[in-house]
């Protein structure tokens, strides 16, 4: 029953959890998204959203890590000649400042799915 429960344990536990968090990176961008690559964040570092805003100009955005107590500061920040108002957003968590991934929430309960069932096969034998 022990080894059910720690599959069980195994399998549903969000990958991330180790302690190392990977934040997504865009560099300061004025299309309204950004693909990004994968960064590794400090320990004191937390992912984030910078969306920046000027008078009569579109928006910007950009994407990384942050030290958690520069967390949803506003600053100018100076992009393509214009000064623009920046706010930094962030969030906890494995690249938590990327694209929701609609297939990971299926994939979770696909393996907690899994999980219960060998949990109920482990349960019938002796």
């Amino acid at each position: 029953m022990v080894l059910g429960w720690l599959l069980l344990l195994v399998m549903v536990l969000a990958p991330g959890t180790t302690g190392v968090k990977d934040c997504v990176f865009c560099e300061l961008t004025d299309s309204t998204s950004c693909p990004g690559t994968s960064m590794r964040c400090g320990d004191d570092e937390d992912c984030f959203t910078g969306h920046g805003v000027a008078p009569g100009i579109g928006p910007i955005l950009n994407k990384g890590c942050v030290h958690a107590t520069s967390c949803g500061h506003e600053e100018p920040i100076n992009y393509m000649g214009v000064t623009y108002s920046l706010t930094t957003n962030c969030c906890n968590g494995h690249m938590c400042n990327g694209a929701p991934d609609p297939t990971r929430g299926r994939l979770a309960g696909a393996a907690a799915s899994l999980a219960l069932g060998e949990l109920l096969l482990l349960r019938h034998v002796p």
